[in-house]
């Protein structure tokens, strides 16, 4: 069972109200504000409310604020009165630069500000605080209220990125112009643009025109064909029909974007106050630009090694020639001052085999392809600086050696300690660790608290140290994202998440989830086909004894929640569910919650078998706890460790992975008895990345095999009092791992099982 939200349900209020009952409702602000002070009252605005800003710097963000209460009122605002207004006022004294203050009186709302870019940041707190529907116009409505409060505001990290891979598949100008609204709204202020890779190359070059004339567009590859396949149940996986094109009798798929394009989106994101990072790849991931141009890499072709495509060659002049007049072009046309070039995933073998390549290596004194391999990111690095701007790279390129003028984004989670020997090498460091801000990874019942709880600035660092921690970013790659309903559902509501931990720095989860409702009502009104949140109160494997009842309860009053039992998907035509759904009989429910507009949640798929009650086991003299079996190789399956010989053996007091368990890859196999207290039907949630099967009573009750990212799957089983056969097995794959085991009786909410009712 997937529990997004469980914690939620006792707090489930009309979160869209302003006269919500408590301070989370009444201010639904995401981020939280870094000081807010509760008032009694509420500021009214109505077609007669002037927007005051007497200071020309903040002329834009002034208009965009009439813009927003014009659209959400229908009127006209005057520019001016003496009555309840809103006034934005330089105020030197905020520090900050992306700083503010806001009071709202009954009489008066003044946004205060040292930049304009502080007075940007208020104008969205403004927004979050209006009612939800100015985010859909329609009529025109008399008046909108904004709840009394006084608040000061400041970021904790100056970077606060999202990212979005354009090179698997492409994305639409209007898209990244939302995108980069959303971003807005949350207060983040980098946006990470990842233009090319293997599967496409998507900003123009002048001096180089087959880069789009050809790398923009290919054949269906592995990816389409992965997506077409998912497409035939979820539209969301269809590839946009406005980005084929006819070529030669075949159909390529693809686009790419002008300069003049992009000059323009770089002008809308610096009216957000959003500065645009552009990614373009190397030496790796570039076969779009070698399928081009061949003469790049070493061999005159492209291709794919053992792991990655075949790169460039950094052994040949013309390769820096190509290089430095593609980033001539793109440092001109973006103001930004960091230019990432990836170097991470980089497949040496045709380096090591290239004649050029060993002269190169013996002249300059390089001792291994790693070296090589910061031989090339140092001479673009020089490149770089020459323009006045600053090199980032993947923490991959640390293995080769970089100077402490690279910045660093750390993104493979297996490698621990890769931060801090950034860190201790002087290199700036934005945090985008895989286990948890990969959004290409599929969300699940805890993604947003995983998000939620990352530590922007890992342990042992010295306070020094801790000031190289620019901040965080959430990557969204798109191999297996084609459109962009499908994009909204995978970055929403994590982005949320994300934007309270980097700009607030502070942390109460339970309050965030309270807030985060009423911004679900607000995608609902701005068209963001978001993640819905978790359904709660059942096991996707179900069993009954005489019958069950089937109760679910809406995360939102405003959803519908419609089933199925003849195998289909539930659709808007579907029946609703009702409040208990009797199952007296084998069968399979579909069931999905549906948001007003029809956007689907996840479908539910909840199989109902029949079973008696295990009779308990006779244990005799037992000791507590489960014995455990450690095998140090890699499996993708719990099956590979059937029959095989443990390299160790331990014990352990719950289905937990003791420090001692160090292999990269290993496999856990945990025996023994599970004594419950009283006879019933017993609900079990397992969490695992990678893999893991649970039995009970020699009964299946869980399989979640196969390498993952953390899913928890559930299942049910009819015990009687007693003892009863327990056996768990546990995968790790290598990049990290989760294992969490926890019950529920009879429906009650899940909880952890106790140490005492597991004996050996």
């Amino acid at each position: 069972m997937l529990r997004f939200y469980s914690s939620l349900l006792a707090v489930l209020v009309c979160a869209a109200s302003v006269q919500a009952q408590t301070p989370a409702q009444r201010y639904p602000l995401i981020p939280y504000p870094t000081s807010l002070s509760p008032a009694t009252g509420q500021f009214t605005i109505t077609a007669k409310t002037p927007v005051v800003s007497v200071d020309k710097r903040f002329s834009n963000e002034a208009g965009q604020l009439r813009t927003l209460i014009e659209a959400g009122l229908g009127q006209k605002l005057p520019m001016t009165g003496t009555g309840p207004r809103i006034v934005l006022q330089h105020d030197p004294s905020v520090t900050a630069a992306e700083g503010y203050a806001l009071t709202i009186t009954p009489q008066l709302v003044t946004l205060k500000a040292a930049q304009p870019v502080g007075m940007f940041r208020a104008v969205q707190t403004i927004r979050q605080l209006l009612p939800v529907g100015i985010e859909k116009p329609g009529k025109a409505v008399a008046s909108l209220t904004l709840p009394a409060v006084t608040i000061q505001d400041q970021p904790t990290y100056d970077w606060r990125g999202m990212h979005l891979d354009v090179s698997r598949h492409f994305f639409s100008l209007d898209y990244l112009r939302a995108y980069i609204d959303r971003m807005a709204l949350y207060k983040f202020n980098k946006f990470h643009l990842h233009l090319t890779d293997d599967q496409g190359w998507r900003l123009e070059i002048k001096a180089y025109p087959k880069l789009t004339s050809e790398g923009a567009f290919r054949t269906y590859n592995n990816q389409d064909s992965v997506v077409l396949k998912r497409a035939l149940t979820n539209p969301d996986f269809d590839l946009p029909k406005k980005f084929l094109r006819q070529q030669n009798g075949k159909t390529e798929y693809g686009g790419f974007y002008t300069q003049a394009q992009i000059r323009e989106l770089i002008a809308y994101a610096a009216a957000r106050h959003i500065e645009i990072i552009p990614e373009i790849d190397m030496p790796g991931h570039l076969s779009a630009a070698i399928n081009a141009y061949p003469m790049l890499s070493c061999t005159g072709q492209s291709g794919w090694g053992k792991t990655f495509s075949v790169p460039i060659c950094p052994c040949n002049e013309p390769t820096y020639t190509f290089m430095e007049t593609v980033l001539s072009e793109v440092i001109a046309l973006f103001p930004s001052q960091y230019v990432h070039i990836g170097a991470d995933e980089v497949e040496k073998s045709t380096w090591a085999q290239t004649p050029a390549c060993q002269e190169l290596m013996k002249r300059e004194g390089i001792k291994n392809v790693e070296e090589l391999q910061s031989y090339f990111v140092h001479r673009i690095e020089r490149f770089v600086q020459s323009k006045g701007k600053k090199l980032m790279v993947w923490d991959d390129a640390l293995e080769g050696g970089l100077k402490p003028s690279t910045a660093v984004m750390y993104w493979r989670s297996w490698v621990k300690d890769a931060p801090q020997k950034a860190a201790r090498n002087g290199n700036d460091v934005v945090m985008t660790p895989v286990s948890t801000l990969y959004f290409d990874s599929p969300p699940g019942s805890q993604s947003v608290e995983n998000v939620y709880k990352l530590a922007v600035v890992p342990e042992d660092v010295t306070t020094q140290q801790t000031q190289q921690f620019l901040g965080a970013q959430a990557n969204l790659w798109t191999e297996y994202i084609p459109t962009e309903n499908r994009a909204d559902y995978m970055t929403m509501p994590r982005m949320t998440a994300l934007s309270e931990v980097v700009w607030t720095g502070k942390k109460d989860y339970p309050s965030f989830q309270q807030r985060l409702l009423s911004h679900l009502l607000r995608m609902e009104q701005m068209g963001i086909h978001y993640r819905l949140p978790d359904l709660t109160g059942f096991a996707e494997e179900n069993v009954f004894v005489d019958k069950a009842t089937l109760r679910i309860r809406k995360p939102l009053d405003s959803y519908i929640l419609r089933y199925t039992t003849d195998g289909s998907q539930p659709q808007t035509t579907s029946p609703t569910l009702p409040d208990g759904l009797v199952i007296d009989k084998p069968q399979t429910v579909s069931v999905a919650a549906f948001t007003p507009s029809g956007v689907r949640g996840d479908v539910y798929t909840l199989r109902y078998q029949q079973q008696d009650y295990a009779k308990p086991v006779a244990v005799g003299t037992s000791k507590a706890g489960l014995q455990v079996s450690y095998f140090k190789k890699a499996f993708k399956s719990v099956k590979e460790m059937t029959d095989l010989k443990a390299d160790s053996m331990f014990t352990a007091a719950n289905l937990v992975v003791p420090p001692s368990v160090n292999a990269p890859s290993f496999g856990l196999q945990y025996r023994g008895f599970l004594t419950v207290p009283e006879t019933g039907v017993y609900s079990f949630f397992y969490t695992c990345d990678d893999g893991g099967v649970l039995h009970i009573a020699d009964r299946l009750v869980v399989d979640n095999d196969g390498n993952h990212f953390p899913i928890e799957k559930s299942g049910q089983v009819a015990l009687s009092k007693g003892a009863h056969p327990f056996s768990a097995d546990f995968i790790e794959g290598g990049g990290g791992f989760t294992l969490k085991l926890k019950y529920s009786l009879n429906g009650s909410a899940p909880q952890d099982i106790p140490d005492s009712w597991f004996t050996r």
